[in-house]
């Protein structure tokens, strides 16, 4: 597979990312800036922060790491993963035109352009990943998820972008649950990438962050201008948490792609599981697309249980699994996708594996389906 990532491995690309220049007689680590008005120089061409909800340099120094990551010329931090895409879909959006959305992805985007957007007369189309090439013959501007959540269907990205750019349509790609340790969308045909990083890239389960990142100057010029006057920002000591965590974000993300592939592995042969979706099994409807675009496959695994209670039992007899609905923190956890509303059985449950050891978290969590059906 040909990509974009070089030839260094992911840890070294998030440490280099994450670290600053050493500059004589300044803290060797960042240090959060405060968000208000700061002094101005008297020099007015020279005044770059002259308030905190444009600019600062924390958010500069941030917003560098995520492009480099990314692979674009730069990124623009938010202050959740829904700001970013709702700040996306509010400039390229406009009355009049297609937007399709992914119908199996995260709910709250559905939710956004169903209960906002249609009414500013953006029709909005929700469609399966698997169908999302169809649905894009119609769109202005296209929101991929892949892989999305929960379903885990991965989208072909070169045949889409290759659509999207024949009828001038954009294509947005949200690359949460891959990262850009595991897939760069730009490389393969989006517009702008969107994402969470609330999720493995901070990794610690403890504040919320989203940005969104490119190579078109006009779109981000665009976006730049909505985040001032809208104000969805990132506070800068959440920022400053966010550039700590990327310096390991690779070593977290490695071990937690080891421990879901094993997973997966195991899952899919165990009697009180009925279906398993993981892009890198290889009986996965997913993993000829995956393999060709993507560099690891997500710390991710969707399962279905039997129902509800099947789910309870095996939080139950855990000792590792954590309930949370979020995910991509160093604890494994599990959330039960059917209380959210998802279109799924009671029994499905989307793993998000941690930092703990692969045996431990595989013998953990098999240990207890057994005990569960037994």
């Amino acid at each position: 597979m040909t990509d974009s990532y070089g030839a260094t491995g992911p840890s070294t690309r998030s440490v280099k990312a994450a670290s600053a220049q050493a500059v004589p007689g300044q803290p060797v680590a960042p240090v959060a800036t405060p968000a208000a008005a700061y002094h101005l120089s008297g020099d007015e061409e020279a005044d770059l922060d002259t308030y905190g909800r444009g600019s600062n340099p924390t958010w500069r120094q941030l917003e560098s790491a995520l492009a480099q990551l990314e692979g674009a010329t730069s990124a623009l931090v938010f202050g959740s993963g829904m700001a970013a895409i709702t700040s996306v879909l509010r400039v390229l959006a406009k009355p009049g035109s297609v937007l399709v959305v992914p119908a199996d992805g995260y709910y709250q985007v559905r939710a956004y352009a169903r209960e906002y957007l249609a009414r500013e007369r953006v029709t909005v189309i929700a469609a399966p990943s698997a169908d999302m090439l169809a649905a894009a013959e119609r769109a202005d501007v296209v929101l991929a998820e892949t892989p999305a959540n929960p379903s885990l269907d991965v989208v072909d990205l070169h045949r889409l972008g290759l659509l999207c750019r024949a009828k001038n349509a954009r294509l947005i790609v949200d690359n949460t649950a891959a990262t850009p340790l595991g897939q760069q969308p730009l490389s393969l045909g989006a517009d702008l990438v969107v994402a969470s990083a609330t999720k493995a890239l901070s990794g610690h389960s403890d504040l919320l962050a989203g940005y969104v990142a490119g190579s078109h100057p006009e779109l981000m010029a665009a976006i730049t201008r909505e985040r001032l006057l809208s104000g969805p920002i990132l506070g800068v000591f959440e920022a400053w948490l966010v550039l700590r965590s990327l310096g390991s974000a690779g070593l977290r993300y490695e071990r937690q792609c080891d421990t879901a592939g094993a997973l997966a592995a195991m899952l899919d042969t165990h009697p009180a599981v009925a279906r398993v979706r993981y892009p890198g099994l290889p009986n996965d409807p997913s993993y000829p697309v995956a393999v060709g675009q993507m560099r690891r496959f997500g710390g991710l695994v969707s399962a279905e249980l039997a129902d509800a209670a099947a789910v309870h039992e095996l939080v139950r007899r855990s000792d590792l699994l954590v309930s949370s609905t979020s995910f991509g923190g160093i604890h494994t956890s599990v959330d039960r996708r059917a209380r959210w509303g998802d279109d799924v059985g009671a029994g499905f449950i989307r793993i998000s594996a941690g930092i703990e050891d692969t045996d431990d978290v595989v013998a953990d969590i098999e240990r207890a389906l057994t005990a569960a059906v037994t």
